[in-house]
């Protein structure tokens, strides 16, 4: 019998767009899926649906089943009886499945006990489940994490805490979608070994990534098939290592353009609720037009960074933009959330949501600002007619771009983008690095992206590196004139 069997899967919103159009597929019980295609194709609602699940708006139709358990079309409390022990989900975000008010070892406890029974008689069984599941969740090393609150953990930290969370129960099957999102190479090295050693048993991965270097990378490990998505149909299908050629190379970044300081930071720190030093000294530079990359590993404090900049985490030190405080002009630093889905009001079109800073920060009628955020959209291949959806309509690489769209909708002096490319195929990442070249270029605009990816990282004039919250190199000096 198949771990997972899928007939005639097609997905609709309530305005009738068709997002999956039949899909069938067959996996075999230890066999590894990468599903791909470029954003917006159809990947994660594949993901949900495997689940038995729809994003809001979404109506689904067709088969899915998990062994012998049929998942569409029940009820609410026999789906989750259904699939408990059956089937896991890492979404693409996995801060989302984690509970912010509650420590992440007695949810651990709690998921084991709903396999392994409740009680003190079960509490050997839940322990046992709970240490294997983080051992192969890549989180042994790290126990002291199990006490900790989400808000506590890194992004990396977070995504191996909501991996843990999927495997403690056993599934059969384990739907992981954009598993290597806003992680650095070294923690992308560890995810992939991780997949491998989880393929090497009884449990069927189904992968959703845009990521083809991590799909080469696993290939070479162990088998994999491609199953390519292209507008809700399935386009190809085959054995991953013969249909994927070789990593293109990143292309060496431009010149810097950037000119007089726009964005300067003195002796920054942040300090956790709890005490815990997060940054410490840190000194930034990026002048005007100028497009600055923030990398550093998982943890180093490389999204604290960004929100303080934007004023959304309270800090020491100064922060200075086009030589003012920006506490107070909310146009001045606009900061884009590494997780675009939960950016967005599930009950409005994502276009009003975009258009919406052009009225409230720059005074614009709102028919301009919907012209204006149409533009801008367009200009990142996002289209008018896919915007004027819910956000339950559109893929998170739409979304992450909607997200950046809606933040150049406020005119800002400094954009600080975090991991603005984890979501995006290769077409859709090329548009977005593009456009913000253009804004650094035409409009003086000082970017900081915070990111993984080497192609991004690439493409930016200068790199500045994070570890262990502090500045791990002297930030370059920024011309004068």
């Amino acid at each position: 019998m198949s771990a997972l069997s899928v007939r005639g899967l097609t997905a609709r919103t309530v305005d009738g767009t068709v997002l999956l159009d039949g899909v069938d597929l067959d996996l075999a019980p230890g066999a590894v899926l990468a599903v791909v295609g470029p954003s917006g194709a159809g990947k994660s609602t594949l993901g949900l649906a495997v689940l038995g699940e729809a994003a809001t708006g979404v109506a689904l139709d067709g088969s899915v089943r998990i062994g012998p358990a049929e998942l569409l079309g029940v009820a609410p409390r026999e789906l989750r009886t259904r699939r408990t022990g059956r089937v896991g989900h890492l979404p693409q975000h996995p801060g989302r499945v984690l509970d912010p008010v509650r420590r992440v070892g007695p949810v651990l406890d709690e998921l084991a006990a709903t396999v392994h029974g409740r009680g003190r008689r079960h509490r050997t069984d839940r322990a046992r489940a709970v240490t294997e599941a983080c051992e192969r969740a890549g989180l042994g090393a790290e126990p002291h994490l199990l006490r900790r609150h989400p808000h506590r953990l890194s992004g990396g930290q977070q995504q191996r805490v909501a991996l843990a969370q999927t495997l403690v129960t056993g599934p059969a099957v384990v739907v992981l979608d954009e598993p290597t999102t806003g992680l650095d190479p070294v923690s992308t090295d560890a995810v992939l070994d991780r997949l491998a050693v989880l393929a090497a048993g009884p449990t069927a991965l189904v992968l959703l990534t845009h990521d083809l270097d991590a799909v080469r990378r696993l290939a070479a490990a162990v088998p994999v098939t491609l199953l390519e998505l292209a507008a809700g149909r399935v386009v190809r299908t085959g054995p991953a290592a013969a249909l994927l050629g070789a990593p293109v190379p990143p292309a060496s970044p431009p010149p810097s353009a950037a000119v007089g300081a726009m964005l300067e930071v003195t002796d920054l720190g942040v300090r956790a609720a709890g005490g815990a030093q997060l940054l410490s000294g840190v000194d930034l530079a990026v002048g005007r037009g100028g497009f600055v990359a923030l990398t550093g590993p998982s943890g180093a404090g490389k999204t604290t960074l960004g929100r303080a900049l934007a004023g959304l985490t309270p800090c020491s030190g100064t922060v200075r933009v086009d030589g003012r405080d920006p506490a107070g002009d909310r146009r001045a630093v606009q900061y884009v959330d590494q997780d675009g889905r939960s950016a967005f009001l599930d009950h409005r079109p994502v276009l009003d949501q975009v258009a919406r800073p052009a009225v409230l920060l720059r005074g614009r009628s709102p028919a301009d600002a919907r012209a204006a955020a149409v533009a801008q959209l367009e200009r990142l291949g996002v289209s008018a007619a896919t915007a004027a959806r819910r956000p339950g309509g559109l893929s998170g690489g739409q979304l992450q771009r909607a997200s950046v769209a809606r933040a150049l909708l406020a005119g800002p002096t400094v954009l600080v983008a975090d991991e603005a490319t984890s979501a995006l195929d290769g077409g859709h990442r090329a548009l977005l690095l593009a456009e913000l070249r253009r804004l650094c270029r035409e409009d003086g605009t000082a970017v900081l992206l915070i990111s993984h990816d080497p192609v991004a990282v690439a493409s930016a004039d200068r790199v500045v590196t994070l570890v262990d919250g502090r500045v791990a190199a002297a930030p370059q000096p920024v011309p004068a004139g």
